[in-house]
């Protein structure tokens, strides 16, 4: 009971990552996973998992141990890494963010069937409404909303993919033939599903500077061996989620030549329909919030994560200027991104595919270069033998390292050839 109560009370970054990955990865492309492709697209979103796993666990222990971000060990490692890094992270602030927000707003329209407003008029109101959260909020009001959201969500899931496996998997129109999954077309799609498969690479850092502000709430900070056990509970759910959501996309659209659009409107329909033409029109307004419920939430951890990195990275770049901590600049950030991807979704429009293909197809190429400056960061003097990565965790960085790296080499040769 003693050791339930103390989970209970250390949960939070782990928390927050699994709210974050929750999201585009597992809604849009989990689902269009199994719709086009069947089961066999669970080997790639299991391997995916398995290999990037010590990639984002290396953050956790890092902080954990040293009292230091990830971003912080790049910079002990050489400023060549902490360069590298601002640069992803610079990419990622003008697509990650307005393709989360773009879905979002494509699910809002469809839930409340709003009609006559442009979806970067939709997304604008977003922005405004989750910047004030956060600014008001902070950290604190973060974690406990999103212990219910988070919660809600994965009974919500539970039983729709129960409900939906119970239904039996829709037949197949008589002319159906399956996608090939070794063409061009399907090669990229897979890079993008594991690209941003349970998330990007480049989040590890963002879990190690929620770790920090999570102990600044508590009276102890939580040893090693609870850090990861907290995280671990939330990586894990994260894969489950991932499986539920190319099942229902298996069950419910695998075999009949459906297939889902690139505008996030369309998407968003035809999310929610899918789900209620199977299981019953009773389960629309349940399956419609669940869904926004699961974007509106990686918004909110994506926004504030990326407001912290960047905050971070200018601190250690400028080691005069002091920005992280302060409540006026965390806020400023906050609208600054805002403001900017607000920019990138009137640009882009309601074509939600080219900035969530262009996001995950970064995430995905360096990502073997992330968890080796990683593995770097754990493997240096800047922690103890005794707390480094056991052997076999080692060796599961390596492998995903070639696993990740032989991908991305692939995806260059297909668009250089």
């Amino acid at each position: 009971m003693v050791a339930f109560k103390t989970l209970i009370k250390n949960l939070g970054p782990g928390l927050l990552f699994a709210s974050m990955a929750i999201g585009t990865s597992h809604l849009v492309l989990s689902t269009k996973a199994g719709a086009q492709y069947g089961w066999i697209m669970v080997i790639p979103i299991i391997l995916a998992n398995i290999f990037k796993y010590p990639f984002f666990e290396f953050g956790v222990r890092y902080t954990n141990v040293t009292n230091k971000t990830l971003i912080e060990g790049y910079l002990n490692r050489g400023k060549g890494y902490l360069w590298f890094y601002t640069f992803i992270t610079l990419f990622t602030t003008f697509t990650i963010l307005a393709a989360l927000y773009t879905v979002t707003a494509g699910l809002f329209i469809n839930l409340f069937k709003v009609s006559g407003v442009e979806i970067s008029h939709i997304a604008l109101a977003l922005f405004i409404f989750i910047s004030t959260l956060l600014i008001v909020g902070r950290y604190k009001f973060l974690e406990v909303s999103l212990k219910f959201v988070v919660t809600i969500l994965f009974v919500a899931l539970v039983i729709t993919t129960a409900l939906v496996i119970y239904k039996g998997q829709v037949d197949a129109v008589a002319d159906f033939k399956s996608t090939p999954i070794f063409e061009n077309a399907s090669i990229l799609f897979l890079i993008s599903l594991m690209g941003w498969m349970p998330t990007t690479v480049e989040a590890s850092s963002w879990v190690s500077l929620w770790s920090i502000e999570k102990w600044k709430t508590q009276e102890h900070k939580p040893s090693l061996k609870e850090s990861l056990l907290e995280f671990n509970i939330g990586y894990i759910m994260t894969a489950i989620l991932a499986v539920f959501f190319l099942i229902i996309g298996w069950f419910t659209l695998y075999g009949t030549n459906t297939e889902l659009s690139g505008n996030s409107v369309v998407f968003a329909d035809q999310v929610v329909n899918l789900f209620t033409t199977h299981i019953g029109s009773w389960a629309y307004l349940f399956i419609a919030v669940s869904a926004f419920a699961t974007m509106f939430s990686t918004c909110m951890t994506a926004h504030d994560a990326v407001t912290r990195v960047s905050l971070d990275i200018i601190d250690l770049l400028s080691p005069k200027i002091k920005l992280s901590g302060k409540r006026g600049f965390f806020a400023l950030g906050v609208i600054i991104l805002a403001l900017v991807n607000y920019v990138v979704i009137a640009a882009f429009a309601a074509n939600m595919g080219k900035l969530v293909a262009l996001a995950t197809f970064v995430s995905f190429v360096v990502a073997p270069i992330i968890g080796f400056m990683n593995l770097k960061n754990v493997m240096s003097e800047d922690v103890p033998v005794s707390d480094r990565p056991k052997r076999w965790l080692q060796l599961l960085t390596y492998a995903g390292i070639v696993f990740l790296g032989f991908f991305s080499l692939y995806y260059l040769y297909l668009e250089v050839f």
